[in-house]
């Protein structure tokens, strides 16, 4: 095992090394040059899988103890909960030492540390060993302890405020697939889409293929297109790339944005039928008619073009398991170009309220299966063009599930009421235009 050795050698150097540092550090640095560092760290954090799993050992070979595992014992004897019902084992190294107490094999204990979540694994194992080890001494060598821990990382909510620069802040939204309001059977459909699309790296490679997905999320206000982007970084761990056209200046700049994007995330850009009017890809008679200025000032705005050349070529060559979601209230004003498959491979409609998201929402909202009120809401629902937000803006009126259920059907009823009106009035001002023309014809 000289390799594995070796290996574990260095991860305890460099553990030990950045703790010195983190010690000199706090004690010698200003603050300023120490927040630099945290963002710094921060920035090294984002752009590493969301979890990590490292390996203490007790003793690096056969005659070798590893100082970082007596260290992260004397960490754990300070912080273990003796509340908690975890089986310890407390002991001393000799008779002057003061009792030490470290996790018994097979115990866990969650830890916080600098905002870190923390999971510490103490595991025994045995190690057989064949013949002399060259050095002679007693010992059978085959103990060998560990303890390892895990880190979930955060995830990362990236929006580009100043030229090319991403701003990241940790992202803490709740939703889930099991919170969105929306029909079964699609949740379940993209969620398989999902899980497919990440185990397929060795199918892209071999088709030649970046690495990427593109979706895009249509319809009316409402309807939880946020929520689902959401829902699936949540659910890959993929962090968002929240990507706001109308504050890139130039091709160039989206280019070193889309260039700054990280593996195993989501572009997002949302109503992209009106957060920019793009240039179209070839110039035209507006083109032709404008002064030598504007085309000058044009050709180096973000235009169509550069969005789609980026998004196919540079951007998606150089990173994998990406995906990209547009998102539009209006599918129809979208350029053709955007909507091809490679592009957005999906495109999928989410619309009004059903009978199965009202279920889901009054279960997230009231904590309730069922309700008696529950078949003359659905009854309503059907008929009423009514959205998941307007649904969930009700429910979230009142803590009584049954004022708020109220509520709700006087909502349905008066959305009812107003369609009906707005029917009426279109029908009476159509006959009347049909009356008008007929009285003109005959004249």
């Amino acid at each position: 095992m000289p390799s594995h050795d070796k290996a574990l050698a260095a991860a305890a150097s460099a553990a030990a090394s950045l703790m010195l540092v983190r010690s000199v550090a706090n004690e010698l640095l200003p603050d300023e040059v120490r927040d630099a560092l945290r963002s710094g760290a921060g920035y090294l954090r984002s752009r590493v899988s969301s979890r990590h799993t490292i390996t203490v050992e007790r003793k690096l070979d056969t005659f070798t103890h590893n100082h970082v595992y007596e260290a992260v014992r004397t960490y754990l004897a300070g912080h273990a909960n003796i509340g908690a019902q975890q089986h310890l084992c407390v002991g001393s190294m000799d008779e002057d030492e003061k009792m030490t107490v470290a996790l018994a094999d097979g115990e866990e204990m969650a830890d916080v540390y600098d905002g870190a979540d923390f999971r510490w694994c103490h595991v025994y194992r045995s190690v057989s060993t064949t013949g002399d080890s060259g050095g002679g001494g007693g010992g059978n060598g085959k103990q060998l302890e560990a303890h390892s821990f895990e880190q979930e990382r955060a995830l990362q909510i990236h929006m580009n405020e100043v030229l090319d620069v991403w701003s990241p802040m940790d992202l803490h939204h709740p939703s889930t697939f099991d919170t969105l309001a929306m029909d079964l059977k699609l949740k379940q459909f993209i969620v398989d889409e999902l899980n497919r699309f990440v185990k397929r790296k060795d199918y892209y490679k071999r088709i030649g293929k970046a690495w990427k997905r593109g979706y895009l999320l249509y319809g009316p206000p409402g309807t939880g297109k946020s929520s689902l982007i959401v829902a699936m970084a949540n659910h890959l761990r993929f962090d968002i790339y929240d990507l706001e056209l109308t504050t890139v200046e130039s091709n160039s700049y989206l280019r070193r944005l889309l260039v700054g994007i990280s593996n195993r995330s989501i572009l997002v850009v949302e109503d992209i039928d009106c957060t920019i009017k793009l240039q179209q890809r070839e110039g035209g008679d507006e083109d032709a008619n404008s002064d030598s200025s504007d085309q000058e000032k044009g050709r180096d705005k973000v235009t169509l073009s550069g969005l789609l050349n980026f998004v196919d070529g540079l951007w998606s060559a150089g990173g994998k398991e990406r995906i990209i979601v547009f998102t539009t209230n209006y599918k129809e004003r979208l350029d053709p170009a955007l909507l091809r498959p490679g592009r957005m491979d999906m495109h999928i409609y989410l619309g009004y309220c059903t009978p199965e998201s009202f279920r889901i929402l009054a279960k997230n909202y009231h904590l309730i299966d069922y309700h008696a009120m529950y078949p003359e809401i659905e009854k309503l629902i059907k008929e009423a063009m009514v959205t998941p937000a307007e649904v969930a803006e009700v429910l979230m009126r009142s803590d009584d599930v049954d004022v708020a259920l109220h509520d709700l059907v006087d909502v349905l009823k008066s959305k009812l009421n107003d369609a009906s009106v707005i029917k009426t009035e279109h029908s009476s001002a159509s006959n009347q235009q049909d009356e008008d023309q007929e009285d003109g014809d005959d004249d």
